[in-house]
């Protein structure tokens, strides 16, 4: 019988290692899955820039460089790529012509589904190992985390130590 696996990390600050080691596990996992979980035909950053317009349909590029914090050169050609693809589509903004919004095309949204729903198989076949209980505090637990990290985080110089 294994070691129950909350018992590994029974205080709440050890809880920033559990997850770091949980997400490094999953990096390794995508990376022995590579065939099966693979992003392609587009790049990784390019599948991000996907995730976040679908979040926030017609979001501009100005906003997009933000939430991604690189340079304005650096997203246009993202979005260059993703519309040569034709997984995106650039619009003038109905109410301000000189703005330019981003969206999904149906092929754009239809590969971000696929590759949920891949990702999705694969957990699944892990989570199929865990205990009911262990499934639901983790589902719990990732919501809270979730909700934590949607605020944007402080560089390390501006946390106080305890």
């Amino acid at each position: 019988m294994r070691e129950d696996p909350s018992a590994l990390h029974p205080q709440v600050p050890g809880a920033p290692a559990a997850v770091t080691q949980a997400l490094e596990l999953l990096e390794v996992a995508w990376e022995r899955g590579r065939d099966v979980l693979t992003t392609a035909p587009v790049s990784t950053a390019q599948t991000r820039v996907m995730y976040l317009i679908q979040r926030e349909p017609g979001i501009n590029l100005s906003t997009l460089r933000h939430h991604l914090a690189v340079a304005a050169p650096s997203v246009t050609r993202l979005c260059d790529r993703l519309q040569a693809a034709g997984f995106l589509r650039r619009t003038t903004r109905p109410e301000d012509r000189r703005e330019i919004q981003l969206e999904l095309t149906e092929a754009g949204s239809a590969h971000l589904r696929e590759i949920r729903r891949r990702r999705e198989h694969a957990l699944s076949q892990a989570m199929d190992r865990m205990t009911p209980d262990a499934r639901e505090a983790l589902a719990t637990g990732l919501a809270a985390l979730c909700e934590a990290v949607s605020e944007p985080l402080q560089p390390m110089h501006h946390q106080r130590t305890a």
